[in-house]
């Protein structure tokens, strides 16, 4: 099997670097995300700087486990070692006389690229912001609190409303994404996996840390976006197993819900996203302007309850 090292390697404006593969290649006129195989010896991170530089003359400083995929052509078989670069230096050219371009992740859909990178970039279309709703007594509720999402680059909105049962959890559901309509963010469901058959297709699930611990099979197989609670080493590494899609890691900051001491502040969610590759996000005590400084950290976003929108009164 063949060990490539690839890198994400984002502008300002959060779009995408990419490749066009010239034509006589394997998989050739396709575009892809930069990077190249492993040297006998190397590490991902050192194969990763070297063929970055190689091919686009940018240095990579610094770089986060994202995603790992196999993928069988056929006539090859490879590994994608996909890492999130957040500091680099340099200016891009294509060195190799290849094609490049910055694409932002939801014009991506209308490029062709390997099979082995779809699943890249449906994670990159993740929103970099999640919100998880408070606990609300009625729909109507719920449904002011949409309202606040009605815009095409609106944040991912979790519904986590835990005095529901199975059958009121799937009728807020359905009247959620009604009210949303294709404008809206994209709308996944905390809940357990027996929910998952009665789910609309387009809606994500999220699953407890307590229901990872309890689950055994693979959730990679499935069509729809699948993440978990973590709030250890154990977990997170179990969540990448698994084939989870992203994981939410948590406390990060202060909160009234968790004890200073069992905080992991910055350096803590660093020290533990980095160990798994998984889109992570960091949870508790997050604000919008905290995003900045946990990209750099290497996650995927934030999440939280508080401080993302303006609730229903």
């Amino acid at each position: 099997m063949l060990h490539v090292a690839v890198a994400i390697i984002k502008n300002p404006n959060h779009e995408v670097l990419v490749a066009l593969r010239p034509p006589g290649s394997h998989q050739g006129n396709l575009w892809e995300f930069p990077g190249g195989k492993l040297e006998s010896g190397e590490t991902v991170f050192s194969a990763l700087q070297r063929e970055i530089h190689e091919e686009i003359g940018l240095r990579v400083r610094k770089a986060y486990p994202f995603i790992k995929i196999q993928h069988d052509y056929g006539d090859k078989q490879v590994l994608l070692d996909v890492w999130q670069v957040t500091e680099f230096d340099g200016e891009v050219s294509g060195r190799e006389g290849q094609k490049i371009q910055w694409l932002a992740p939801a014009g991506m859909n209308y490029c062709q690229f390997p099979k082995a990178n779809h699943r890249i970039i449906s994670l990159l279309q993740l929103s970099t912001q999640m919100a998880i709703t408070p606990q609300f007594e009625v729909f109507s509720q719920l449904s002011a609190y949409l309202g606040s999402f009605e815009r095409p680059d609106a944040q991912a909105v979790q519904i986590r409303q835990k005095q529901l049962n199975h059958d009121q959890l799937l009728d807020w559901t359905h009247r959620s994404l009604n009210i949303l309509g294709g404008l809206g963010p994209r709308l996944i469901l905390n809940g357990p996996l027996t929910l998952e058959k009665d789910l609309p297709p387009k809606v994500g699930l999220h699953l407890t840390s307590i229901e990872l611990g309890r689950l055994q099979a693979s959730v990679g197989e499935r069509l729809r976006l699948v993440g978990c609670s973590c709030h250890s080493s154990q977990e997170l590494i179990k969540a990448e197993a698994l084939g989870f899609d992203y994981a939410l890691l948590s406390p990060v900051a202060p909160t009234g819900k968790y004890s200073d001491k069992s905080l992991l502040g910055w350096s803590g969610f660093e020290e533990l996203a980095a160990t798994v590759s998984l889109p992570v996000y960091a949870l508790g005590g997050m604000k919008p302007s905290d995003l900045r400084l946990a990209l750099a950290r290497g996650a995927a976003g934030i999440a939280g309850v508080g401080g993302f929108v303006k609730t229903a009164e």
